[in-house]
């Protein structure tokens, strides 16, 4: 029998429901697509060992045949030079331990980008794996004039390609029916990574510019409208005055816009409080319900309509494609204190939480960028510090406008975000050089075309946004002020006691304790009490207070919210060394938890708390003592 007549082994049907892995650059619409496939029927999850997040989905193709889904890091070739990279890396080439490799890789590409984005989908191809190239925001390419011929770039890379817009209804119809055409998929093992390294990157930038030359026509691209919007956003001079008005109106928004939605819901809270108290005997119950959760959960509450107005500017500037140009603007400052622009979407986050921004950081390839940036990431205000600044300016600093259009209490606000931003860069020029690096790395990044904002993503946001600070009030926060409200009720007051029982309590004798610590920095025993549950999430220190304050409070005067109780019993002093305090305060478990994984050390976290402590402290004290000396107490 001749080698002929040999037949070639024939890899087995699959009998189990494929897996698509969905992967692409950044900003190419990936995850969009993900998002359009699967709906809400996504499991996220984080990768073993290590915080990166991992996205699994499912779906069902009109021709009836499920599918799994997995939403792969953004990565711009598989020579991985970051964490996201290297997990895309091993997962599609099948080196994850626990994760198969895909069945069928689909490859998203930016329609109006292909030289950048075809050198990842030559190196997938090279793994010998199915694939589907996805022509993702071709409704934008033809709109410019960018003319792209799928069939011969079909012919040219031999795969299907389709083309999809993934932020429409019915813009991944192609890629099901091509999904549908590949069935029955048989099992293939992935090539070794040595048959990527057996090709240069030059080799390849060259099929990427003979195929592109075939397939592509950019001559009729009207797409300079980008490039002429360019030209006033990212001037030298007006570049960074634009982003920094751009700021300044988001803050004054913030307090200007909330009022009505503000003052509804403290009604609203109000409201109930007073319906409790005339429906319930005086007794324990009814001061957990009212002082307890009530005055503590519903005082962090009313800072809802804020956070969201914050976040409706960042996640409009996000989509409209402005964010990157933010951090090219910035490179040349950040490049001042020894980080690159591309720090700036990490810290950018941070304004949402520190976690996800501590997390973002993972996309800076230099380690000692990396590692700085996690560390002054907790310096940037994040929205849990929103609750306690708005109720200390709106004590303590008048409601009234300044020539005519500033808000004299969103300008408070814009400086105390400013002074978050100016300290975490000058923690970064510090830390630089101690660590003996003081170079800098030049900035590459994929600047988007503009676009309007899609009205569904804003609203996913938002919602996001809702359920996530909804479900800390109904969860941490109110776990912590039942356990707040039980320390400060108890054991109670003695016999013709001369202060309020939660003097005497055990959470009383606590802030006493405390008051000998932060008396220097003007905090009185009730503050101190605040601060400790703050560890857990800062907005809580609100909740608390509205707590501690609700039990030191008799007769009539608990019908008062929380911002004229403070308002009448702190001074300013006091007030502004809280505002210092809490543009450093040492930061929430959670999030150092999050650095201890993230740098797999404890001593990250330990530096990360201690230095923010010293640093809120020593603020806390210049603020309070000059503050004493000009205005008194």
């Amino acid at each position: 029998m001749g080698a002929a007549d040999i037949a070639a082994p024939v890899a087995p049907v699959l009998t189990t429901t494929p897996m698509v892995a969905l992967l692409g650059n950044p900003n190419c619409g990936k995850t969009a697509l993900f998002n359009r496939l699967t709906g809400a029927r996504q499991k996220v999850a984080n990768y073993a060992g290590v915080t990166i997040e991992r996205k699994e989905g499912a779906f069902q193709s009109p021709a009836g045949n499920g599918f799994r889904v997995l939403d792969l890091p953004g990565a711009y070739s598989l020579s991985a030079h970051t964490p996201d990279e290297a997990i895309t890396r091993d997962v599609v080439a099948g080196l994850r331990a626990g994760e198969q490799s895909p069945d069928v890789v689909v490859c998203v590409v930016n329609a109006t980008n292909l030289r950048l984005n075809l050198r990842l989908v030559l190196e997938i191809k090279r793994l010998g794996l199915p694939m589907i190239l996805a022509l993702n925001m071709v409704d934008v390419a033809k709109k410019r004039g960018i003319e792209i011929d799928a069939d011969r770039l079909a012919q040219e890379l031999g795969m299907p390609v389709v083309e999809t817009v993934a932020v429409q209804a019915g813009g991944e119809k192609s890629l099901l029916r091509a999904l549908d055409a590949m069935l029955p998929l048989r099992a293939v093992k992935p090539q070794p990574l040595s048959a990527i390294d057996a090709v240069g990157v030059e080799e390849t930038q060259r099929e990427v510019r003979r195929i592109l030359a075939l397939v592509s026509s950019d001559a009729h691209d009207t797409g300079n409208l980008t490039e002429k919007i360019d030209n006033v956003v990212l001037h030298p001079v007006l570049g960074p005055v634009i982003l920094a008005v751009l700021m300044f109106l988001v803050f004054q928004a913030v307090f200007s816009w909330a009022n009505v939605p503000m003052d509804m819901i403290k009604a609203g809270v109000d409201g109930v409080g007073t319906m409790l108290k005339g429906a319930m005997a005086d007794g324990l119950l009814r001061s957990l319900l009212v002082e307890g959760i009530l005055g503590g959960a519903g005082s962090v509450l009313v800072f809802l309509p804020q956070i969201l107005i914050l976040f409706f500017f960042i996640l409009i500037l996000e989509d409209c494609g402005y964010l990157p140009r933010a951090a090219f603007l910035l490179d040349r400052l950040m490049g001042g204190v020894g980080l690159s622009g591309r720090a700036f979407i990490p810290l950018l986050s941070s304004f949402a939480c520190a976690i996800p921004g501590v997390m973002a950081a993972r996309t800076i390839q230099n380690p000692r960028d990396r590692l700085v940036t996690i560390m002054i990431a907790p310096l940037m205000t994040c929205s849990a510090r929103l609750p306690v600044y708005a109720l200390i300016i709106a004590a303590f600093i008048p409601d009234r406008e300044l020539y005519g259009f500033m808000s004299l209490q969103g300008l408070v606000l814009f400086v105390l975000y400013f002074a978050g931003i100016a300290s975490a860069m000058a923690v970064a020029y510090v830390m630089k050089r101690a660590m003996g690096s003081n170079h800098k790395h030049p900035l590459m990044l994929e600047l988007p075309a503009y676009h309007w904002p899609h009205l569904q993503n804003l609203a996913l946001g938002l919602w996001e946004r809702c359920k996530i600070f909804l479900s800390r009030v109904g969860t941490i926060i109110l776990t912590l002020m039942v356990l707040l409200w039980f320390l400060s009720s108890f054991p109670g007051a003695p016999e013709g006691a001369a202060h309020p029982a939660i003097y005497y309590s055990m959470a009383g004798i606590l802030g006493r304790g405390l008051e000998y610590v932060f008396a220097p920095i003007g905090f009185n025993w009730q503050i101190c009490i605040a601060l400790v549950p703050g560890l857990a999430a800062r907005e809580v220190a609100v909740g608390a207070l509205g707590t501690v304050y609700a039990l030191s409070q008799s007769g009539e005067e608990l019908a008062q919210s929380l911002t004229p109780i403070i308002a009448s019993s702190w001074t300013l002093p006091t007030a502004l060394s809280l505002l210092a305090w809490y543009v450093f305060a040492p930061q929430c478990m959670s999030t150092l938890s999050v650095v201890r994984r993230e740098t797999n050390s404890i001593r990250y976290p330990l530096m990360m708390a201690g230095y923010m402590f010293a640093l809120a402290y020593t603020a806390s004290f210049l603020t309070y003592r000059i503050s004493l000396f000009f205005i008194g107490g």
